[in-house]
C-alpha cells in the first residue's frame, strides 16, 4: 500500500461507514457508521509474511490450531479455555453507558475463563489505521479501510467465503484469496429519518419518491411548522461524506454493479442524467435544500448529540442517516413512536431501492497466539449469534438465522455487488488519487456542497471539479474508461 493513501485518506477521514454508535464511524463520534477511510502502508517483515502465509494456508484445516468460525458450537466448545483478549472498537457511547461491560459479563457466564478487555476509541478510523502496522493493537479490532491484498498481513481468516456465506450476511465484504477476514457486528440499511408528527402537521400525506417531491415536502415543513425541514449535521463531518455517499450505487442507479464495478471505469459519473437519478441527483438534493433555506439557519453550529432529542420532539423534520440511527433517535426523548424511516427519494424506472451492507467488521489479529485467536473467534461468534447487540443497535442482522423487521413497503432491499476479481483495491486507489474519498471519509467534499449552496456558489461547478479530478485519477492510474 502507498503511504500517500494513509496521508490523503486516513488523515482526511474522520468518519466512516457505520455510524456513531452504530456504525462505521470515525470522527469525533462514536455514533456514526463503517466505511473507513484510508489505507496503510505497512512494511511487512519476511517473518511476518511467512507467519501470515502459514496461518492463511492452515485456516480451516486440521493443521491449524485455531478453529474456524463454522466449527465452533457455542456453549459446548472451549468453555474451559483460559485466555485474556482485548477488543478495540468505535462505540464509545456503549463503552460509557456500560453496555460493553454488560455484554462481556453475559459472555463470561458461558466462558468464565476468557477475560475480555474493551476499548472505545474516538476518531476510530484514523487511530485504527495508525495502530494496525504495529501488530500490537490487541486481539480484535473493527477493520479500517485496508487494501484487500493486505488483509492476510493483519488479520486471521474465519474460514472460506463460501462457508461463511451460509452463516453470516455480507461475508464477502472483507475477502482475499477466497477467505473471509471480516464479520460485521451489524448491518445498515440506507434511508432518511423523519418525524411523523412533523410530516402530519406539514400536510404531507405520502412519502416522497423523487428529488422534486422531497424538496417540495421540505418546503411544506418550513411553511406549516416550526421544525427545521432538513438538518444537515454539517459540523460533525462524518454525517456528510459518511451518510450522503452511502446512497451511491443501486439506490440512485438501480444497478447493483455500479458502485464497486463500474464507477471507477465511468467517464462522467457526476453528469446530470436529466431524470432525477444518479450521483448528480443525489448531491443536488442537499444543494437545493440549503440553497432554498430548507436547512438550519447556521450550518456551522449543528450539533450531533443535540440533534437527537430535537428530532424526537419535533424540532427537526428529516435527517439523512443510516438505519443504525433509528434506535438512538427513539431513545432520545418521550416520542419514540414519532420516529419514522423512509427510502431515499430517488426512483429508477418506476422503482425505489435501498441497500443493506455491513457496518464495521470484526477482525482478528493474525499475530495473536493460537489461544487468543481461538478465544477471539469464540467471542465474535457469541457476539454475532447470542449477544443481541445487533438488535439493541437496531441493525440489519448479520447472522443468517436472525429475523429482521426492517422493510420498506414496495422497496427492494439489495446489496451492492463487490468489486470484480483483480480490481478489489481499485476504488481505494481512485479515492486516494482523486482525493474525493467516496465512502471513505470524504466529508470535506460534501461539506463544500453545503458551503457553496449557502453562499450562492454553483453546484454544476462542483460536479465539474469532481469530474476533472476523477478523470485525472483514471489517467494517472491507467484505468480503462468503459462507460
Amino acid at each position: 500500500m502507498k503511504l500517500r493513501k494513509l496521508t490523503a485518506l486516513g488523515m482526511a477521514a474522520v468518519m466512516t461507514m457505520s455510524l456513531a454508535a452504530c456504525g462505521s464511524s470515525t470522527s469525533t463520534d462514536t455514533e456514526a457508521p463503517a466505511a473507513d477511510a484510508a489505507t496503510t502502508d505497512a512494511a511487512t517483515t519476511d517473518a511476518a509474511a511467512t507467519d501470515t502465509a502459514a496461518s492463511t494456508e492452515a485456516a480451516g484445516t486440521e493443521e491449524s490450531g485455531v478453529p474456524t468460525y463454522a466449527s465452533i458450537k457455542l456453549g459446548e466448545d472451549y468453555t474451559d479455555l483460559t485466555a485474556s483478549i482485548s477488543f478495540m472498537h468505535h462505540k464509545t457511547d456503549r463503552e460509557e453507558d456500560g453496555t460493553m461491560a454488560k455484554l462481556v459479563e453475559e459472555f463470561n457466564k458461558v466462558y468464565p475463563n476468557i477475560t475480555v478487555t474493551t476499548e472505545g476509541i474516538t476518531d476510530y478510523a484514523e487511530t485504527a489505521l495508525l495502530r494496525l502496522p504495529t501488530e500490537d493493537w490487541g486481539d480484535i479490532m473493527f477493520i479500517p479501510s485496508v487494501d484487500a491484498k493486505d488483509l492476510p498481513t493483519y488479520f486471521y481468516p474465519y474460514g472460506t467465503v463460501d462457508e461463511m456465506s451460509g452463516l453470516v450476511n455480507f461475508a464477502d465484504q472483507w475477502k482475499a484469496d477466497g477467505l473471509c477476514y471480516g464479520v460485521g457486528y451489524m448491518g445498515n440499511a440506507q434511508g432518511i429519518l423523519y418525524n411523523k408528527a412533523v410530516f402530519e402537521k406539514a400536510g404531507i400525506t405520502e412519502l416522497p419518491t423523487t428529488p422534486d417531491e422531497f424538496i417540495a415536502d421540505l418546503q411544506l415543513i418550513k411553511d406549516n411548522t416550526d421544525a427545521i425541514p432538513l438538518y444537515t449535521n454539517y459540523a460533525a463531518g462524518w454525517t456528510m461524506g459518511g451518510q450522503w455517499d452511502a446512497f451511491l450505487g443501486a439506490i440512485t442507479t438501480g444497478d447493483e454493479t455500479w458502485l464497486n464495478q463500474k464507477f471507477v471505469h465511468t467517464a462522467e459519473p457526476f453528469k446530470d442524467n436529466g431524470d432525477g437519478t444518479g450521483a448528480y441527483a443525489l448531491y443536488k438534493i442537499l444543494y437545493d435544500a440549503v440553497a432554498n433555506g430548507l436547512t438550519e439557519d447556521d450550518y456551522s453550529t449543528t450539533d450531533w448529540e443535540g440533534c437527537k432529542p430535537m428530532v424526537n420532539n419535533g424540532e427537526i423534520g428529516t435527517m439523512v442517516l443510516g438505519s443504525w440511527a433509528i434506535a438512538q433517535m427513539k431513545a432520545a426523548g418521550d416520542h419514540p413512536d414519532d420516529i419514522g424511516y423512509m427510502p431515499f427519494p430517488i426512483t429508477v424506472d418506476g422503482k425505489q431501492y435501498t441497500t443493506a451492507g455491513p457496518d464495521y467488521c470484526y477482525g482478528i489479529n493474525v499475530h495473536a497466539s493460537d489461544e487468543n485467536k481461538t478465544a477471539a473467534m469464540v467471542f465474535i461468534k457469541w457476539m454475532v449469534e447470542e449477544s443481541g447487540w445487533c438488535e439493541l443497535e437496531g441493525g440489519y442482522p448479520i447472522s443468517k438465522t436472525a429475523p429482521t423487521s426492517f422493510v420498506f413497503d414496495g422497496v427492494e432491499v439489495v446489496t451492492n455487488a463487490t468489486a470484480l476479481e483483480g480490481e478489489e483495491d481499485l476504488m481505494n486507489e481512485m479515492n486516494a488519487e482523486s482525493e474525493l474519498n467516496f465512502n471513505a471519509g470524504g466529508d470535506l467534499k460534501v461539506q463544500k456542497i453545503v458551503e457553496e449552496a449557502a453562499n450562492g456558489g454553483s453546484f454544476d461547478d462542483i460536479m465539474a471539479d469532481w469530474t476533472e479530478k476523477w478523470n485525472d485519477a483514471q489517467d494517472s492510474l491507467g484505468i480503462e474508461v468503459k462507460y
